[in-house]
């Protein structure tokens, strides 16, 4: 999807990238191998194939940063096909106060297969978070962009979080889905423990409270809890850019990806 993407160009909005994918120029090689396209001048084509250029050398070279910058928020999701062995999985449970206030009680940390959950008092620490930020091309989490990411630069502004993002909560609702986490999770037919049906953030709070005050067995079921959230923004994340693709991308771009409805909507 990355390489059908002329957003990324200065001046080329949604409704001309559509244009272009509908008269057959559908990734940025066929756009460099054209002489002329229509609507286009020949200077701004001549911009535009240096544009691509800088593009492709860039994908060339796994410089996912860059695209994060040319690309506005909305379009990060185009990313993630790319870069998804570098993707970040994550999702924190906190003490139930603002940031600034209250505290970061467990980071959820996913990627490549691999769980890790870091504690407050415990493992949690800044250079474990810097570290694991620096394997990273793409964030990927659930209302991150409203919660997780704006408490974390609060509690750790010492961390970089400037990463491209793939939001799955923004992007489920661009497809029409609503609710939270859990209700599009039984949607798209996502399972997660049954001892953890019913249980949501506030739960994750009174737990941490809980355990705080002695009671063992309720850290055990929040980082049941958090591991849950966490891991199932995977395949969560895999349904959701599948969709996003056949909606939003080319035609040629869905059809390979085994869809056959046809695309609709503005990018």
């Amino acid at each position: 999807m990355l390489t059908s993407t002329f957003v990324l160009l200065n001046g080329l909005g949604p409704a001309m990238e559509r244009r272009l994918w509908e008269i057959g120029v559908t990734d940025w090689a066929n756009f460099l191998q054209q002489s002329a396209v229509p609507t286009l001048s020949a200077a701004r084509k001549s911009w535009y194939d240096q544009d691509l250029l800088v593009a492709t050398s860039q994908l060339e070279a796994g410089r996912a940063a860059y695209f994060g910058t040319c690309l506005k928020s909305r379009d990060h999701w185009r990313l993630y096909g790319t870069f998804r062995h570098r993707a970040l999985y994550l999702d924190i449970e906190t003490t139930g106060l603002p940031a600034g206030v209250g505290q970061v009680t467990v980071i959820g940390l996913y990627r490549n297969g691999g769980m890790t959950s870091l504690i407050h008092g415990e493992n949690l620490a800044e250079e474990y978070m810097e570290a694991e930020l620096e394997q990273t091309d793409i964030l990927v989490t659930f209302f991150g962009r409203g919660f997780d990411i704006p408490y974390l630069r609060a509690t750790y502004p010492r961390l970089k979080f400037d990463k491209p993002h793939f939001d799955l909560c923004f992007a489920a609702r661009r497809l029409g889905l609503r609710g939270g986490l859990k209700g599009i999770e039984r949607e798209m037919l996502i399972e997660r423990d049954s001892t953890l049906e019913g249980l949501d953030g506030w739960d994750a709070v009174r737990l941490w409270h809980q355990w705080r005050r002695g009671d063992t067995s309720s850290l055990e079921l929040l980082l049941r809890y958090n591991t849950a959230d966490t891991k199932n923004l995977e395949p969560l994340a895999d349904l959701l850019f599948d969709r996003m693709v056949t909606q939003y991308g080319p035609p040629s771009v869905g059809i390979q990806a085994g869809k056959t409805a046809p695309p609709s909507g503005t990018p």
